[in-house]
């Protein structure tokens, strides 16, 4: 089933990719993931997949694949524990935006399935960043980029990151954010 919902003003669809950058203003640890955030090249330093119902998403982060409910109100230091680690949201990109409805919903379906076993599989966290294509662990732009794939939808597009030789095959978040129609938060 495709379950739609509202994060922060931004209407989401099972599939749709959560974009969001390290650190918040919170608490004083979130400084550090904000530093952190700085080793990532662009604004975007974290990929989330929306899979509902409500607030359910799918992540690869610090404790590798997992799922957690957000409430319609972006809150991570709440879920700090559960998920390890502080962001903000930066915005929502839609991999699908221009396919027919009848024509995402099963490929949306099947993103969802995908990350979902993921998770129930408690994949570890992939720190090879160079091996995008392994599934045996994930990072979290990985994730989402092996959920479409075989979908016929290539989220290592290029874009919107330096051109650094030996690191094509890492699919970095900004460079899904810059390759598909986004739209970003209301500061």
């Amino acid at each position: 089933m495709i379950e739609t919902f509202i994060i922060d003003g931004l209407p989401v669809q099972t599939g749709d990719l959560l974009a969001t950058t390290d650190g918040n203003d919170a608490v004083l640890r979130g400084e550090f993931w904000r530093l952190l955030g700085r080793l990532v090249p662009g604004d975007v330093d974290h990929i989330v997949v929306y899979v509902g119902p409500g607030g359910r998403c799918v992540e690869a982060g610090p404790h590798g694949v997992i799922t957690f409910e957000m409430p319609g109100t972006w809150d991570a230091t709440a879920l700090k524990p559960r998920r390890g680690f502080l962001d903000t949201l930066y915005g929502v990109i839609y991999p699908l935006a221009g396919h027919a409805p009848a024509q995402a919903a099963p490929i949306r379906a099947a993103v969802a399935a995908y990350c979902l076993a993921q998770a129930a599989a408690a994949k570890p966290y992939n720190l090879n960043f160079l091996d995008s294509r392994t599934e045996a662990a994930f990072y979290c732009s990985q994730l989402a980029y092996l959920a479409y794939l075989p979908h016929g939808i290539d989220l290592n597009t290029g874009q919107g990151i330096p051109t650094l030789a030996g690191t094509e095959s890492i699919i970095f978040p900004q460079e899904i954010w810059a390759g598909f129609p986004h739209r970003q938060r209301d500061v």
